[in-house]
């Protein structure tokens, strides 16, 4: 009995030596990530609009709507907008930009963990070159991948979601004045 207590003892001192280090481990570590999380979207915003010379990011909440391109006038250039989309094995991250007409320069997927192979065929480029020049109205015309089709849709759908939500903002702006 006493031995048991002993073991136990140690075993729960080895437990929260572990998790205290853990824990210290995570609040260096968090930051450094954060901030090369932010390096890699900023990077990927160049990529889709290269043109552009400063995003301004337009919140709702405490949350990015979208992201407003500007080129070196200080005049409107184009749209970013970024989703998150539940797809067969994991969220799919994207970023979708578009002219000032609303319609589609590029797509690209920040972060994906589908099905090797099959899922994460949503890289390829003729599945993302599907969507250049397309608008709201226009986005039936893109073909799911076959054998990846839940994948595929996540990102089809979560294109239309994400357009269909920039165009409500930009709406609310106009009749609030802005």
């Amino acid at each position: 009995m006493r031995e048991t207590f002993k073991y136990a003892l140690i075993l729960g001192l080895i437990c929260f030596l572990s998790s205290s280090v853990l824990a210290v481990i995570n609040s260096v570590t968090e930051p450094i990530i954060k901030a090369q999380k932010e390096e890699q979207e900023t990077q990927a915003l160049k990529e889709l609009l290269p043109q552009a010379a400063m995003f301004k990011p337009h919140y709702d909440q405490d949350k990015v709507l979208f992201y407003r391109a500007y080129d070196a006038n200080n005049q409107i250039g184009g749209f970013v907008l970024k989703s998150i989309q539940r797809g067969y094995s994991s969220d799919i991250e994207i970023l979708i930009s578009l002219d000032t007409a609303l319609k589609i320069v590029s797509i690209k997927i920040l972060s994906q963990n589908e099905t090797p192979s099959i899922g994460s065929r949503i890289l390829e480029l003729p599945f993302l070159e599907q969507f250049r020049n397309k608008g709201q109205e226009s986005l039936g015309e893109v073909n799911a991948i076959s054998a990846a089709t839940i994948s595929s849709a996540a990102v089809i759908n979560s294109v239309k979601s994400k357009i269909a939500e920039l165009q409500g903002a930009l709406l609310e702006e106009l009749k609030n004045g802005g």
